[in-house]
């Protein structure tokens, strides 16, 4: 622990410049006392280390000192060359420096855990795209990037689902993110009198052009947190409607995300195998379509309106396909 500890002091310190005590053992989670024993250890090894006394002072290394990365041990060289996905960083225009930096990192490795990390790479691919579909042309993605790395508003024209299905908007990229094989960029647009940041798909941005000025990201914006409320807002927003069914054996293997948890949830077993249960829904189009794919597995109680328009269907259905019979 106390090897780990050392080499983590000597690579905040070489990334963080200059660092008191106290902030060194807040990073660390250790006391203060402890990050005075451990500088004494490192000047002892010899290590060009130095305190500046007074206000804004601190601990820091000899300008051009740097440590090479003898300290990673197995599990933190497999996770680094796990991380390198080449897909996503050859779409952000990334790809040579993404190899580049893998090729400096294994020569930095002993020779055992270059061996472990080789392994892992051969062992493990990452493919971000989901089934069925190709992969989206996102032809403005670099521009898109280059923007957030550089704080510059864009001038784009955006497409949407709704009416005027084509805008003009000029945005403030505060960040991207690739959620299942698809890029999202979270920005606020620039003179719409709201603060909040919005998401837009980056396939859908069909110009694109740069907007000749620079902004701030809000102090305390964090991309992360902000993607993880805006998707639990999203989930809470699409499921506002529910149904009550009765679902045979099979038809709950089935059933996935938001309705599996509400089988699990509300699922009541009946005599006949069957469990009755109340499963969140979406629009009643969405859910005519959802409950026809289960075919005969499901039954809907309620509501009567979305009961009524499945039987209209299943009618429609029997007709046409009688008539073809006969």
């Amino acid at each position: 622990m106390k090897s780990s500890r050392l080499l983590s002091i000597l690579l905040l310190l070489q990334t963080g410049g200059r660092m008191t005590a106290a902030r060194l053992a807040d990073e660390l989670e250790v006391s203060v006392r402890t990050v005075y024993r451990d500088i004494e250890s490192l000047h002892a090894a010899g290590v060009p280390l130095y305190a500046d006394p007074g206000h804004g002072g601190g601990y820091r290394l000899l300008d051009g000192y740097r440590t090479r990365l003898t300290g990673l041990n197995s599990p933190e060289a497999e996770a680094l060359f796990l991380s390198g996905v080449p897909g996503p960083a050859t779409a952000l225009g990334l790809g040579p420096e993404l190899a580049a930096a893998r090729r400096k990192l294994r020569a930095a490795l002993p020779p055992e855990l270059r061996d472990q990390a080789d392994r892992m790479s051969s062992r493990f691919h990452l493919d971000a795209p989901g089934w069925y579909a190709p992969a989206d042309e996102v032809p403005h993605l670099p521009e898109v990037a280059d923007a957030v790395w550089q704080s510059r508003t864009v001038d784009v024209l955006y497409r949407r689902w709704k009416e005027p299905t084509e805008v003009e908007r000029s945005l403030e990229p505060y960040g991207l993110v690739l959620k299942a094989g698809r890029w999202y960029v979270v920005a606020r647009a620039a003179g719409s009198g709201t603060p909040e940041p919005r998401t837009y798909r980056v396939d859908q941005i069909l110009r694109i052009a740069d907007g000749g000025a620079e902004f701030a990201v809000p102090d305390g914006f964090d991309l992360a947190a902000h993607w993880q409320e805006s998707q639990a807002g999203f989930h809470a927003r699409l499921h506002r409607g529910e149904a009550v069914v009765r679902l045979a054996p099979g038809a709950a293997a089935r059933l996935t995300g938001a309705q599996a948890r509400a089988l699990a949830a509300t699922g009541v077993p009946e005599p006949d195998g069957w469990t009755r249960a109340v499963l969140p829904v979406e629009s009643l189009d969405h859910a005519h379509g959802f409950f026809l794919a289960l075919g005969t597995d499901v039954e809907v109680l309620a509501p009567a309106e979305l009961r009524a328009r499945l039987a209209a269907t299943v009618r429609e259905l029997a007709g046409r396909y009688g008539a073809a019979d006969g």
